[in-house]
């Protein structure tokens, strides 16, 4: 009769480990939605989770919150991934972990971004946020998808992983960096955080400078030869190489690639005044690098703790140029494409959309968080005469 009854227990425990297997998972794909809809700034499609009120909220610090939060997911996630591969398995002991999961850390993370708010945090720091926290919910959901709901602990094959399958315990440290990304930035704070984006965005910056100063120092090969006759002939062996290449139907992809990758030189005559404008756009772009070092040191490491009890608009302020910092390296990448390409009026265009927004970027942060000068301002206004006349 015993032997029934443990049997009977069993078997209970294994089918309220399925429905809440089916709960857990339906409860973490409609945080996750609401948090995607955050990170890629379509926040109006999300439908928001149940929440405390706000008078309970408005003493809480987001980055402390998800901190926690990601701090008990990592601990809880180890607990699974031991549960799930070591025998004998105990479907009361997962689903014990489970509930303690969706009944705190699980909800407690979106709740975190969504007392995040813009208008005190910044839209930059709420985007990014939810992008963490949501990475953290994506990832563990797919642990929670492979938790046997058969009796048994998960075979081998999907313990390390096979044909392409992560497997649970590889699934188990990618959650574990996801949760570390988000306890990370209770450490560096909103104003850190913002400081290591405007490096990124910097340090892009500066890898299309070397890019372009080594193009600088390319010359025509071809144009050392002013024999007309050779000319001709090396003309007519490029068309019959071009013919026999079409005849050929074994050419790879990597050549052609190749072909594409391969930037034209700066001819020696130069009609178009490449070189001229390529000399412009290095000052400037050199200038524009110093400019994020500058706004970096005397704008974003001197924000006020957020949120500000005081009147002024700090994070309205940040997400207006923060646009302009992003944007600016793309910029310049199509920029160097068009140097590449030898196309003087795609330059011209370009370059003037850059150096249009670097300027509006110095005009924006030329004053202090508080006061009307200090060193950036006066540093900003040789910035803005230089960008439009390099020379």
């Amino acid at each position: 009769m015993s032997n029934m009854a443990a049997s009977s227990t069993a078997g209970d425990a294994l089918q309220g480990l399925k429905a809440l297997l089916k709960s857990s998972t339906d409860l973490i794909s409609q945080l996750e939605s609401f948090l995607h809809s955050i990170a890629v700034n379509k926040a109006s499609e999300a439908t928001a989770p149940p929440s405390s009120s706000s008078s309970t909220t408005e003493s809480i610090d987001p980055l402390s919150l998800a901190h926690d939060s990601a701090t008990l997911i990592k601990a809880h996630t180890t607990k699974l991934s031991l549960l799930i591969i070591n025998e004998p398995f105990t479907p009361s002991a997962i689903s014990k972990v489970l509930r303690e999961l969706v009944a705190g850390p699980i909800p407690a993370l979106a709740s975190a971004v969504q007392i995040c708010d813009a208008n005190k945090y910044t839209v930059v720091a709420r985007q990014d946020l939810a992008w963490r926290c949501y990475r953290v919910l994506k990832e563990l959901k797919s642990l929670v998808e492979i938790i046997p709901s058969n009796g048994k602990v998960l075979p081998n094959a999907q313990k390390n992983g096979t044909k392409g399958d992560k497997g649970s315990m590889a699934a188990t440290g990618v959650i574990w960096a996801a949760c570390d990304d988000v306890i990370l930035l209770k450490k560096i704070g909103f104003a850190g955080l913002l400081v290591k984006k405007a490096e990124e965005y910097r340090d892009t910056l500066k890898d299309i400078l070397e890019e372009l100063k080594e193009y600088s120092e390319e010359v025509d090969e071809d144009e050392d030869d002013d024999d007309s006759g050779d000319t001709g002939q090396a003309q007519g062996n490029e068309i019959n190489n071009v013919a026999d290449q079409m005849q050929n139907t074994h050419i790879s992809t990597q050549e052609m690639l190749d072909d594409l990758m391969n930037p034209r030189h700066i001819p020696r005559d130069d009609p178009d005044k490449i070189r001229e404008r390529l000399e412009s756009c290095l000052k400037r772009l050199r200038l524009t690098t110093l400019l994020y070092t500058a706004i970096i040191k005397r704008r974003l490491k001197t924000i006020p703790r957020l949120p500000i009890a005081a009147e002024i608009p700090v994070a309205q302020h940040l997400d207006e140029v923060f646009p302009l910092l992003k944007r600016l390296p793309h910029r310049f990448g199509e920029v160097a494409c068009a140097f590449y390409e030898l196309d003087r009026d795609a330059i011209d265009r370009a370059m003037d959309s850059c150096f249009f927004d670097a300027f509006a970027a110095s005009e924006m942060l030329m004053k202090p968080w508080e006061g009307k000068r200090d060193e950036f301002t006066d540093w900003a206004e040789k910035f803005q005469v230089g960008i439009k006349k390099p020379d």
